[in-house]
């Protein structure tokens, strides 16, 4: 694979030259197993932009609630807890389905589990708005579960279907998820004035999603020839016992605090700081927009480097210098500090890149993407529940920032860590 040949092997060791002596000896014993072998999808142009289409959809069951999150907790007279809760539901909701959708891979196939994870999401973010709260948080449960199985199963697709342009298509992967979060945000606002309502204008994000799932089911084609599973040496490891994979897990995990943090209370932070309804949309819309360039030659730069430590790092100083804006003069020059946040959420693409690069095949790919993301996401869950119930008892933002940064400073060390050539 084009994109892997500037991670260079560790210095071989002994256990390493004993695997390497079984793999030769494999090579020369008469087969007594039949391969196991699975269908990859065709990597065309079709599935290209089947793949952009349903990432521009993997965001927006966010980024819309959020944008008219004040606006949904009045209409029903929820409480603040409950507001904390739906913040945190998609973190929970993707670290549960995540651990699973490797399984249901085996299962269906990956084109095939991915279709279904399209359907459940617009069932999902239409019945969110048909009931009261209840419902609203179980709908937003359901469409995150298919978001969940599509965050695992994507990269390996990448990985499978296009293994020489891994960089490029992961950037436009990400690039479109940002895009699409950043209309639903800046959208969203506007759409419920147009519409006389929240609930119409959330449940309209359901159509987007319909279109992705039908160009899926066109583009998703399997190639002519199945290829071989690696099932020796690498193909069945237990990740759990692999220290670097709980790294990537830990990175995954607070990488996933600063985004879902700042992507479900943004608004709500401007506005207490006097930024209308609005207004506070359309910055949130710009955080995730000013993401769309980035991601599209950010990861395809840091694919060609010997090693991505440094690009690990830098990508954790814009969002330091924002949330400190964002704690000291949040009113000031808000569009400034939506623009850094912005820039720090293109580490999460260069994650997904480094789960490609620092694994050796796919099935160990889609081993270490269901591991991080699973127990990730789940880790990850308390940051914005605990960052909206300590802004309701304190009735300040300053100290979930604080917490914040602590977390940037986390992601700066273990981004390091991974950024480092060499396999899991």
């Amino acid at each position: 694979m084009a994109t892997q040949q500037h991670v260079p092997d560790r210095t071989p060791s002994t256990e390493q030259s004993a695997t390497r002596r079984n793999q030769t000896a494999h090579l020369l014993e008469p087969a007594t197993k039949p391969d196991s072998r699975h269908a990859v999808l065709a990597g065309t142009t079709l599935l290209a932009v089947a793949v952009t289409l349903a990432a521009a959809n993997l965001r927006i069951s966010v980024t819309s609630l959020s944008s008219v999150l004040g606006d949904v907790q009045r209409g029903l007279t929820a409480t603040s807890a409950w507001a904390s809760a739906v913040t945190a539901a998609p973190s929970i909701c993707f670290g549960l389905a995540a651990l699973v959708s490797p399984w249901l891979a085996r299962r269906i196939g990956g084109g095939p589990a991915i279709a279904a994870a399209l359907a459940v999401l617009a069932i999902g973010l239409v019945v969110r708005v048909l009931a009261g709260s209840s419902l609203l948080l179980s709908g937003t449960f359901v469409a995150c579960a298919g978001i969940a199985v599509c965050n695992v199963l994507v990269p390996v697709v990448v990985k499978e279907s296009f293994p020489n342009r891994i960089g490029l298509i992961t950037g436009v992967y990400s690039a479109a998820m940002a895009g699409g979060s950043a209309i639903a945000a800046a959208v969203t606002p506007p759409l419920e004035t147009a519409t006389g309502g929240w609930r119409p204008a959330l449940a309209a994000w359901a159509i987007p999603a319909a279109l992705a799932l039908a160009l899926w089911l066109i583009g998703a084609r399997r190639d002519a020839e199945a290829v071989a599973v690696d099932r020796s040496a690498h193909g069945d490891r237990n990740l759990v016992r692999v220290p670097m994979a709980w790294v990537f897990t830990l990175l995954f995990s607070v990488q996933s605090v600063f985004a879902y943090v700042i992507m479900g209370w943004l608004p709500e932070i401007l506005r207490d700081a006097g930024i209308g309804r609005d207004a506070a949309g359309v910055l949130l819309g710009i955080t995730m927009v000013v993401a769309v360039p980035l991601n599209l030659v950010i990861p395809h730069l840091a694919a060609k480097l010997k090693a991505q430590s440094a690009v690990m790092v830098g990508l954790t100083v814009a969002p330091v210098i924002g949330v400190l804006g964002l704690m000291f003069a949040p009113a000031a020059v808000p569009l400034l500090w939506a623009l850094l946040l912005g820039a720090g959420m293109t580490i999460f693409p260069v994650v997904l890149l480094m789960m490609g690069l620092r694994t050796r095949t796919s099935a160990e790919t889609t081993q270490l993407s269901g591991m991080s993301q699973g127990f990730g996401y789940l880790i990850a869950a308390g940051g914005p529940f605990a960052a909206g119930l300590v802004r309701g008892l304190l009735g300040s933002w300053t100290v979930p920032l604080i917490l914040v940064l602590g977390i940037l400073a986390a992601q700066a060390i273990l981004g390091w860590l991974i950024g480092r050539p060499r396999y899991i």
